[in-house]
C-alpha cells in the first residue's frame, strides 16, 4: 500500500492522524505525482468522504493541519454533512458544529494579517456558516444577526468579514433559492431577514460614514448591493443612505462599486411617493459625470486605452444609465430642464454603444430595443400599420411611461436628434444575419462560413426589431441615412467590406416596415445602386462581397419583387450568373436565394407576364443544363427543390405535368442508360464507385424535387419506383454478400458504406412522398405492400451494424399517413424490426443514436393511429413495449427521453379509457410509479421535469377514478378488503417507496407529501410547485442548475410577448410571412 497505516483514519477509537491525512493530500494535489501514489490518495479520501462519522475529525484537522488543502477536505466533509443530514443530527452535536464555526470565523477575522493571508479559506467557512444557518436561522439561530452585528464592532477585518456572510446569506435566500429550498423556507428566510434589517442597516452607515478604511468601505457597499434590490424602502430614501452613496460616487476608490449600487436602487420600481429621490439621484449623477467623463471624450476609444477600472466604470455607467431609463424614464420627461439632463444621458448611452465590447454593447442595445418599442406603442398610431409618411396622431395619453401632456407626438419631436443618431448607430453596428454565408476571415480573406455564431444571430433579432421600429417613428430619416451611406460607398468616400456588410444587413433587415410606394421608391436606388458597385468594382473577393449582399436584401423583399416583374426576372438572371461564380460561398448563397425567391414569388414564374412571348418556366427548363452546370450535387438539389415550388403552383394540371417531365428529364436520362446497362450486362454494371455515386445524386435530386412539388410528383415516383426498388434489392444483396465473406467489418469498406448511402437515398424519398402525398389510399395500395419485403424483411436479416435508421421512420411515416388502415401490417412491422431493434439499442445508452429515436417514434405512430394492435401482443411482447419506453425515457439524451415520456403518457391516457385498463395498470401501474420517480430525482432528467409531473399527476387521477377497478395490492396477501381503495393503497406503496429510496426523510414527512400530491393532482401549476417543493426535500437538486424545472413557465411568457411583437408590420421576418399564391 502507498501509504502504510492510512487504514487507521477510518479507526474513531484511535486520535486522527493528521500528518497522515496530510501526506495523503499532498500526494493527490500536487502537480507531476506518480499517477499510482495520486489513484492511492484519491482512494482513501473518498472512503473517508463517504463514512458518516468523519465530519466529527474536522475540528481536529482544521486546529492541526497547516496544509491548504487539507484545511479545504475538512470543510468539504464539514459542509456534506450540513446539507444532507443536518436534522439527522443530535442537538448537541449541531450546537458544537455552530460554536466551533462560530469561534472558527471570530479567530480567522479578528487578526488583519491572517484575514489578509487566508482569504480562500475563511470565504470556504463563511459558505458553511451560511448552510448552518438555511437550516437553523430564524428558529433556531433567533440572535444570529444581533451576535453578528454586536461582533462586527470589535475590529475592522472582523466587520470586513461579517459584510461578506451578510452578502453571502442574503444571495443564498434572493438570487439563489430558487429549486434549492423549499418555498415555505424562501419566505420564512425573507421575513426574518426583513425583521433583522434595522440592525444591518446601523451598521452599514456606521461603517460608511465613520471609517476611514478603504477596503471595509468597499466591502460594505457591495454588501449593500446585494441587499438593495429587497430591503424596505425606507432605509434608501428616509435616511441618508442615498446621500452617502451619492457623495462616494465621484471618489475612484469607490466610484464603480457606488455606481453599482446607485443603479441597482435606479432599477427600483416603487411608488410615487419617492420620485423626487430619484430625479435627484439622476441629476445628481450626470453632473458628477460631465466632471469624471467630459461629453466630448470619445467613450468608444477611452475604453479601449483605459485600465481595468476604468472599463468597468463604463460598464457600470451603462447599467446605471439603462436601468434608471427603463424604470423612471418619464419622470424626466415632465420638465423642460429634467429633459435636457435626460438628452445627455441619452448622449452618454449612445456614445457608450461604440465601444468594441459586445457585453457593454449587448447592454445598451437591450435597453435601446426597450426604448424605441415604447416610443412607438406611446404614439396614438402605433397600431395602424405601415403608414405613408408615418405621421403621430397626439395621443391622450403618453403611454408606456409618456410624461408630457403632448402625448406620444410631442415624446417623439423630443427624441428624433437622438433617434436620429441610433439609426446611425445600428445601421453601423448591423449583426450578421442567418441567410449570408460569406465572412471576412481573420487573415483579411472572404471565404464560406462554417460554423454559426448563436450570440450574433440572437444580436441580430433584437437589432432587426430596433431597427423596425426606428424606421416607423421616422420613414424618411431611416431612408435617408440608408441611401446617403450607399452613395458614399459608390462614390469610394467610405468603402470598405465592413460598412457595405453592415448596411446591406440593415437596408434588408427592415423589410416590410414601410409602405408599398415608398419601399419600391427606397429599394429600386438601393437595388440598383448595388449593382452599378458590383459593375465597377475590380477583384474576386470585392465582387464576392457585394454579390453576397445583393443576394441578402433581394432575398428580404419578396413583396417588392412580386410587384416588379423586370426586377424579379433581372434579380434572378443575376442569380443564374452567380451560380457559375467559384468563389467559396457565392454559389451556396445564389441556391439559397433563388430557393427564397422561389417560395415567395412561384406564382410569378408560370403565369405569362407582359412583354414576355413565354412564361419564365419555359425558358428556365430550356436551359436548365447550362444553368446548373457549374453547381455542386447538394447545389443542385436546392435548385431543383426551388424550380418544384414554381412548377407546384401551375394551375393546369396537362402542363404542370409537361413542366415535371422536362425538369426531371435530365436525372431521369442519367438513370435509365445506368438501367439500361444493368440489363445488359447484369448487377456487377452497378458496382463501380461512380455509378453508385450517380445514383446517390438522382435519388437526392428526387427527393428535393418532391419536397416542393408534392403529390404533383406522383408520375414521376411511379415511373422509377419498381426500378428504385429493385436498386435497394441488388445493393441488400451485395452488402450480406460482403458481410458474409468479410465479417462484421465489412460493413465499414468505403464500398458497402457507398451502397448503404443509396439504400438511405431509396428510403427517404420514398419517405418523403409519403409526407408530400395527398392520397393515402394510393401510399396503402401501392406503396406499402412491394415494400414489405425488400424493405421490412431486409431490416430482420440484415446484421446490425448494416440496419438503416430510415426503415423505422419510413414506417411511421407510412402510419402517420394512412392511420388506421395500417392496423392489419403492425403485427409484421413488430416482427421485422421490434425485437432486432431492441437488442441494439438495450446494450448502452451509446450506440446507434439514431435508431433509438426513429424507433420510438414509430412506436409513438403505432400507439397514436393503430392502438388496437396493441391489444394483440402476447403479455410478454407487451412488456417489452413497456420496457422499451422506460429504457427511453431513462435516457440521457434529451429528445430521446422526451420522446418515450409523451409515448407513456398517450399510452396511458389510450388503455385508460379501454376495455384492458385494469390488466394494463395491474402490470405495470407500480413499476412505472417507480421509474418516474427515479428518473424525476436521479438530477440527470431535469428538462423532463413537466412531463413527469403530468405522468404523476395522470398515474394518480387514474388510481382515485372508477376506469380502475380491480385491486392494485396484492389481494393473494392481503385479501380484497385489505385496502380501502386503490388511492390509500397508492398513498402508502408511494409513501413507502420514498423513505426506502431517502433514508433522510421520516414517514411522517413522506406520507404528507404524497398526500399533498393527491390533493394538488386537480391543480397542475400547484401540482408542480408540490413537486419542486419535494425534490428539495430529497436533497436531490443541490448545487446544479435547475432552471430546467421552470422552463415551461419561462417558455409561455415568451410567446406571449412574441405573439404581441410580430403583429407590428416588418417585425416577421419576410419567409416566415404566408403570401398566398396571386
Amino acid at each position: 500500500m502507498a501509504f502504510p497505516g492510512a487504514h487507521t483514519l477510518l479507526d474513531y477509537n484511535a486520535p486522527f492522524d493528521v500528518p497522515m491525512l496530510d501526506q495523503i493530500i499532498t500526494a493527490f494535489y500536487t502537480p507531476g505525482a506518480d499517477p499510482t501514489m495520486r489513484s492511492e490518495a484519491e482512494k482513501v479520501m473518498t472512503s473517508l468522504q463517504e463514512h458518516e462519522m468523519m465530519w466529527t475529525r474536522a475540528d481536529a484537522i482544521l486546529e492541526q493541519s497547516s496544509n491548504p488543502n487539507t484545511k479545504f477536505f475538512a470543510l468539504q466533509v464539514l459542509e456534506g454533512v450540513i446539507k444532507y443530514r443536518w436534522n439527522a443530527l443530535p442537538d448537541d452535536q449541531r450546537e458544537g458544529i455552530k460554536n466551533f464555526i462560530s469561534n472558527l470565523i471570530i479567530k480567522l477575522s479578528t487578526d488583519a494579517v491572517s484575514f489578509r493571508r487566508d482569504r480562500a479559506f475563511i470565504n470556504k467557512v463563511n459558505a458553511v456558516l451560511v448552510q448552518i444557518l438555511k437550516h437553523d436561522w430564524p428558529v433556531r439561530w433567533a440572535s444570529f444577526v444581533p451576535d453578528l452585528v454586536g461582533a462586527a464592532k470589535q475590529s475592522e477585518s472582523l466587520c470586513e468579514n461579517c459584510m461578506n456572510i451578510l452578502r453571502l446569506l442574503s444571495e443564498e435566500v434572493f438570487d439563489f433559492s430558487r429549486g434549492e429550498l423549499t418555498q415555505a423556507k424562501i419566505t420564512e428566510l425573507k421575513n426574518a431577514l426583513n425583521t433583522d434589517f434595522p440592525l444591518i442597516h446601523d451598521l452599514c452607515e456606521f461603517v460608511l460614514t465613520h471609517s476611514q478604511k478603504s477596503e471595509l468601505i468597499q466591502k460594505t457597499l457591495q454588501t449593500l448591493h446585494a441587499f438593495l434590490s429587497w430591503i424596505p424602502l425606507g432605509y434608501i430614501f428616509e435616511s441618508s443612505l442615498l446621500d452617502t452613496l451619492l457623495k462616494l460616487s465621484p471618489n475612484p476608490e469607490f466610484r464603480n462599486v457606488a455606481l453599482q449600487c446607485l443603479g441597482e436602487i435606479g432599477g427600483l420600481a416603487v411608488e410615487p411617493k419617492y420620485d423626487t429621490h430619484f430625479v435627484t439621484l439622476y441629476v445628481t449623477v450626470i453632473t458628477q459625470l460631465q466632471t469624471i467623463l467630459p461629453r466630448t471624450v470619445k467613450i468608444a476609444e477611452a475604453y479601449a486605452n483605459g485600465s481595468d477600472d476604468e472599463q468597468a466604470y463604463i460598464q457600470n455607467l451603462a447599467i446605471f444609465l439603462t436601468q434608471f431609463f427603463k424604470h423612471h424614464i418619464a419622470l424626466l420627461e415632465t420638465t423642460p430642464e429634467n429633459q435636457q439632463h435626460l438628452l445627455v444621458g441619452v448622449e452618454y448611452l449612445l456614445n457608450i454603444s461604440y465601444t468594441d465590447e459586445p457585453e457593454v454593447f449587448k447592454v445598451c442595445l437591450d435597453y435601446w430595443h426597450v426604448l424605441v418599442c415604447d416610443l412607438y406603442q406611446s404614439d396614438g398610431d402605433a397600431n395602424a400599420g405601415g403608414g405613408g409618411e408615418f405621421s403621430f396622431a397626439p395621443a391622450g395619453n403618453g403611454g408606456g411611461g409618456g410624461g408630457g401632456g403632448g402625448g406620444g407626438s410631442t415624446r417623439r419631436m423630443m427624441y428624433a436628434g437622438s433617434m436620429s443618431q441610433l439609426r446611425l448607430l445600428m445601421v453601423s453596428r448591423m449583426a450578421k444575419p442567418e441567410e449570408v454565408l460569406i465572412v471576412e476571415d481573420e487573415n483579411g480573406n472572404i471565404v464560406r462560413e462554417t460554423l454559426k455564431d448563436n450570440d450574433v444571430l440572437v444580436q441580430y433579432k433584437i437589432m432587426r426589431e430596433t431597427l423596425i421600429y426606428l424606421a416607423h417613428l421616422d420613414h424618411k430619416d431611416t431612408e435617408t441615412q440608408m441611401l446617403s451611406k450607399l452613395s458614399n460607398q459608390l462614390n469610394g468616400k467610405e468603402y470598405s467590406w465592413n460598412v457595405l456588410n453592415t448596411l446591406c444587413w440593415a437596408i434588408g433587415s427592415i423589410s416590410g416596415s414601410m409602405a408599398e410606394d415608398q419601399e419600391n421608391r427606397f429599394l429600386v436606388t438601393a437595388i440598383r445602386d448595388l449593382l452599378n458597385l458590383c459593375e465597377v468594382t475590380r477583384g474576386k473577393d470585392h465582387k464576392a462581397v457585394i454579390a453576397s449582399n445583393i443576394m441578402y436584401v433581394v432575398g428580404q423583399y419578396p413583396r417588392f419583387l412580386r410587384l416588379h416583374w423586370k426586377f424579379l426576372k433581372t434579380v434572378v438572371n443575376k442569380l443564374f450568373e452567380f451560380m457559375h461564380e467559384t468563389h467559396p460561398g457565392v454559389q451556396d448563397m445564389a441556391c439559397d436565394t433563388f430557393l427564397k425567391i422561389a417560395i415567395k414569388c412561384k406564382r410569378k414564374f408560370v403565369i405569362m407576364q407582359v412583354g414576355e412571348h413565354e412564361p419564365f418556366v419555359d425558358e428556365l427548363l430550356r436551359s436548365i443544363g447550362e444553368t446548373i452546370r457549374d453547381l455542386e450535387p447538394h447545389q443542385i438539389h436546392t435548385f431543383y427543390e426551388a424550380v418544384g415550388h414554381m412548377i407546384a403552383s401551375e394551375v393546369n394540371p396537362a402542363k404542370r405535368e409537361e413542366y415535371v417531365q422536362r425538369l426531371m428529364d435530365p436525372p431521369n436520362q442519367t438513370w435509365n442508360a445506368i438501367m439500361a446497362t444493368a440489363k445488359v450486362q447484369g448487377a456487377d454494371s452497378l458496382k463501380p464507385q461512380e455509378v453508385i455515386k450517380n445514383l446517390g445524386n438522382i435519388l437526392k435530386t428526387n427527393t428535393s424535387a418532391c419536397v416542393s412539388l408534392g403529390q404533383p410528383f406522383q408520375n414521376q415516383m411511379s415511373s422509377i419506383f419498381a426500378d428504385v426498388l429493385n436498386v435497394y434489392k441488388l445493393y441488400s444483396e451485395l452488402i450480406s454478400q460482403s458481410i458474409a465473406e468479410g465479417g462484421p467489418y465489412a460493413s465499414r469498406t468505403s464500398l458497402v458504406k457507398a451502397m448503404r448511402t443509396v439504400k438511405r437515398e431509396v428510403l427517404r424519398l420514398v419517405e418523403t412522398f409519403v409526407e408530400r402525398c395527398e392520397d393515402p389510399h394510393l401510399v396503402a395500395q401501392q406503396l406499402v405492400p412491394p415494400m414489405m419485403d425488400p424493405v421490412l424483411g431486409d431490416y430482420a436479416r440484415n446484421v446490425p451494424d448494416a440496419r438503416d435508421a430510415e426503415v423505422l421512420s419510413l414506417y411511421a411515416a407510412i402510419i402517420n399517413k394512412v392511420e388506421g388502415a395500417m392496423i392489419d401490417e403492425v403485427p409484421k412491422i413488430f416482427e421485422a424490426v421490434f425485437e432486432c431493434t431492441l437488442q441494439m439499442i438495450t446494450v448502452n445508452f451509446e450506440d446507434f443514436p439514431d435508431h433509438r429515436l426513429k424507433f420510438f417514434s414509430l412506436l409513438r405512430a403505432i400507439t397514436n393511429h393503430c392502438f388496437r394492435a396493441l391489444f394483440t401482443l402476447a403479455p410478454d411482447q407487451l412488456k417489452l413495449v413497456v420496457d422499451s419506453i422506460v429504457w427511453a425515457f431513462r435516457h440521457t439524451e434529451r429528445n430521446i427521453a422526451e420522446t418515450g415520456l409523451n409515448l407513456l403518457l398517450e399510452m396511458t391516457k389510450f388503455f385508460q379509457v379501454s376495455e384492458f385498463c385494469n390488466q394494463f395498470h395491474l402490470s405495470f401501474y407500480l413499476s412505472l410509479i417507480q421509474e418516474i420517480f427515479a428518473v424525476m430525482t436521479d438530477g440527470f432528467h431535469k428538462p423532463g421535469f413537466k412531463l413527469h409531473a403530468l405522468l404523476l399527476q395522470n398515474l394518480f387521477t387514474i388510481a382515485e377514478s372508477e376506469s380502475l377497478s380491480a385491486p392494485l395490492w396484492d389481494v393473494s396477501a392481503k385479501g380484497p378488503g385489505g385496502y380501502q381503495n386503490n388511492a390509500a393503497f397508492v398513498k402508502e406503496h408511494v409513501s413507502n417507496l420514498l423513505t426506502t429510496s431517502f433514508p433522510n426523510m421520516s414517514i411522517a414527512e413522506a406520507t404528507v407529501l404524497v398526500q399533498g400530491m393527491f390533493d394538488y393532482k386537480s391543480d397542475l401549476a400547484l401540482f408542480k410547485n408540490h413537486l419542486r417543493d419535494f425534490l428539495v426535500q430529497t436533497k436531490q437538486f443541490k448545487t446544479s442548475d435547475n432552471s430546467a424545472m421552470f422552463a415551461e413557465e419561462q417558455a409561455a411568457r415568451q410567446s406571449a410577448e412574441r405573439a404581441r411583437v410580430d403583429a407590428i408590420p416588418g417585425m416577421l421576418p419576410p419567409n416566415q410571412i404566408d403570401m398566398g399564391d396571386d
